[in-house]
Parts: structure tokens; sequence; C-alpha cells
């Protein structure tokens, strides 16, 4: 159900959901939103199939598009639906969030976040990154598409359109305020938001290796550090998943923090499937790696990305193995400490919700940004800027004793930086 219509304009460019969708039926359930909202919000010009697959016009039209009318967006949209406890899609991270309440097994319907945005600009103190705000619960279908539809049109019509570091929904909510927001959303929908229902995220994180659905099929999760799957070393991920895919026995999907699902595997073909991964030393990669490297995320950034002013997913391995031995000398080789890296403030790989975050300033320096939580709940703050590779170093080994000497009991490292007050939380 993917498609790549206007994915880089100012439209509705995403619907994320839980990446594991045959999960549980709950989960399949709540993943059909996805297609839906998608399907709702997607431009209606026909540009795209006359000038690439060769569309036969039948007579000239002028296009109509009552969303986005003449003028789209002032800026890109993205929307994420998250199923708790896992928050794996970041849902806060968001224009638009909405959080699956599921009660006595049952969807009851969803929380509505608005305004979620992570990207900021440099030594520009109007930008910011910011977390979607809940504003509200919805408990059918067509009052759930009619909210987000609506959400988009407000944006459209009082969104800033003349500073584009401005314009996301964020500054729109920001500038007229969260109860102005509400107000004519629910006058757009005509009727009241219910109270937001209560919930619980617990977890970040992908499910790697086996998992088997509630109808009896297979999942393979498998780590591909910072989303490049190479042949490198002794692993051979690039051949081993171009043989699973000859195979014609599993489809593949692609998780929110970059890893691939080998998905939908008939009890009968899990063995084929394991002896390729076995082959190509794709288990052990998996359940090799740390739970640092595992849980950790980078950006392109160089030499991909002209935004770029420092180094993202082709250096956090590298720094991520010298940060391992730090790791194991305070014995916190069990914790799920959350590392993100962006080689600009733009923040696509979300470092601002990470326990540590490292956002680049310039070739080889970062600002490191300490005090998120670990559901993705919480904004951590700078805590120092433009450190070089061993300043980072010698700031996390400081850090890390003092966690191991004062943490309290089953504190999370995100959480134990802002109870110490090492950065403050406003």
């Amino acid at each position: 159900m993917l498609d790549s219509v206007a994915t880089c304009g100012d439209i509705n460019r995403n619907v994320l959901c839980a990446a594991h969708p045959k999960q549980s039926a709950i989960h399949e359930q709540v993943f059909s939103y996805a297609d839906k909202i998608s399907e709702l919000l997607k431009p209606k010009t026909r540009s795209y199939y006359e000038i690439w697959l060769d569309e036969q016009k039948i007579e000239e039209r002028s296009e109509e598009d009552p969303l986005y009318q003449d003028r789209y967006l002032p800026r890109k949209f993205k929307i994420g639906i998250a199923i708790p406890p896992n928050n794996d899609v970041d849902v806060f991270a968001n224009d638009i969030g909405l959080i699956a309440i599921i009660e006595n097994d049952e969807l009851t319907g969803f929380n509505i976040a608005i305004g979620g945005g992570l990207s900021t600009t440099h030594g520009n103190p109007d930008t910011y990154p910011r977390l979607a705000s809940i504003i509200g619960f919805v408990d059918n279908e067509e009052g759930l598409l009619k909210t987000v539809y609506e959400i988009l049109t407000i944006q459209r019509d009082f969104g800033n359109r003349s500073d584009r570091k401005l314009a996301r929904l964020k500054y729109t909510i920001d500038t007229n305020g969260l109860d102005w927001f509400k107000e004519e959303l629910e006058k757009r929908i005509g009727f009241k938001l219910g109270s937001p229902r209560e919930y619980h995220f617990s977890e970040r994180k992908d499910y790697y290796g086996w998992e088997q659905n509630h109808e009896g099929k297979w999942f393979y999760t498998v780590f591909v550090e910072n989303g490049r799957v190479l042949d490198e070393g002794t692993t051979f991920l690039k051949t081993a998943l171009l043989e699973v895919a000859k195979t014609g026995k599993a489809n593949f999907r692609f998780t929110c923090n970059q890893n691939v699902i080998l998905s939908d595997i008939e009890a009968k073909d899990k063995n084929d499937i394991a002896e390729i991964l076995q082959q190509y030393n794709i288990i052990s990669h998996t359940s090799g790696a740390s739970l640092i490297r595992r849980n950790a995320m980078a950006c392109v950034a160089f030499n991909t990305c002209p935004l770029a002013l420092a180094e993202g997913q082709r250096y956090l391995p590298a720094l991520i193995t010298k940060i391992e031995p730090i790791i194991s000398k305070y014995d916190l080789d069990d914790e799920d400490i959350i590392i993100r890296m962006t080689g600009c403030p733009n923040g696509c790989a979300r470092p601002y919700i990470a326990e540590i975050g490292f956002v680049g300033t310039a070739y080889g320096k970062y600002n490191m940004m300490l005090g998120g939580d670990r559901s993705g709940q919480r904004l951590n703050k700078i805590y120092k800027n433009d450190l070089n590779e061993s300043e980072i170093l010698n700031e996390l080994d400081m850090l890390l004793s003092s966690f191991k000497q004062t943490r309290e009991q089953d504190e999370h490292f995100g959480d134990f930086v802002t109870r110490k007050k090492i950065v403050q939380q406003v």
C-alpha cells in the first residue's frame, strides 16, 4: 500500500503505523486506518500519472482538489499512529499523532494529538522542536477521518506562508493557541471531541529475531544499522535479503527504526528462510549487536544530504564502537539507552526525543542533547555545544559513571539526567 505521489510536496507526506500489522488482530485493525487516511489525504492531481506513466488525457480539464485546492499546504505534513504500549512510531513527533485506545482487547477509538515536529535551525530562536499536544478522543471511523481531514484544512487556511521555517502546524498552533485550534476544529467537524482516554507507553523499539503472530505466521526482524543494507565484513546483509526475495516465501516491511521485517512466513517455510539468514550471518549479526547499538539511529547526512553539516549514518557506528567499552565498564550492557544522531538540526533521525542526542554543527562537531525519556514523551535539552569525538566520550564516561553510582532502582538514563538536573527541563 505504498505510493510515491507528491512525496516531497507541501501535502500529507506519510502515515506511519506500527510496522508489524499482523502482530495481533488489533494491530491489523489499527493498521487499516493508515491506508484509509493516506488515501483520504492524497492529492487529486493526475500530473504524476500523465508525466511518468504515460497516462493519455481524454480531454483538457482543470483539476479540482477540495483539500489542497490551488495552493497546497504551507509546508509538509506527517501523521503517526501508535499502538500502546510500544511507541515505535514516535507518535508525538508528528503533525498529527493518533494513539489507539484498547480496552478489554478491543479498539475503542483514538486519542488525537496535534502539533508535533522536530525541525529547528541553528541560530534561529524562533524555531524549536515540539511534541504534539493531546486535544481529545474520537470513538468512530467516520469521526476520526473527518477530524484528521479538517486539521489539515485549518493548517491550509491559517499556516504561515511567508516563512517556510515557521510554516509547520506546530507554529500555527503556538501562534493562535491550542484552545483556538480546538474550537476551530470542532466548528469544522460539527461535533465535540471526547475527553482523552488513558494510555501507557512503556517501550519504543523493534522486536528483533523471530516472532509468531496470531495467525501462526512467522516474522523475523533484521537489525539494519542506520538503515544501510550492505555486504560488509562477514555479514552479507544485501545478499541475504536478495536470496530471501528470490524464494518468494516472505514479504518485506520497513520499520520506523530503520530495520527490516521479513514477514508473513508460513510455518512450513520458516526453516528455508532461517537457513539463508544463518548462511549469511544475519542471525548472529542481529542477536550479537549490543542493546545500545540496536537502539541507535542516524540520518543519512554526508554525503547524501545537501543540508548536512556533519556526518550521521557513516559515523555513528564507529562512535558506538567507542561508547560500548564505556557502557561495559560501568556494567550497563543491559540498559536500553537510546542514542540518535543527525548531521544538521532538521532532526530526521529524531534526536530531540532520544535519551542522548547528537546534532551536527560542523564537520566532526555536535551539540550533545540529554534528558529525553525512554518512551518518546519528553524532549531532551542541550547539554553542551560543539563537542568533538574525544569530548563526547569524556562526557559520556563521566555521566555513565554517575548514573551507575547514583541511579534509583530501575531508573532509566534519561530520567536520571532529568532528576539530577544535569539539564534543565522547562
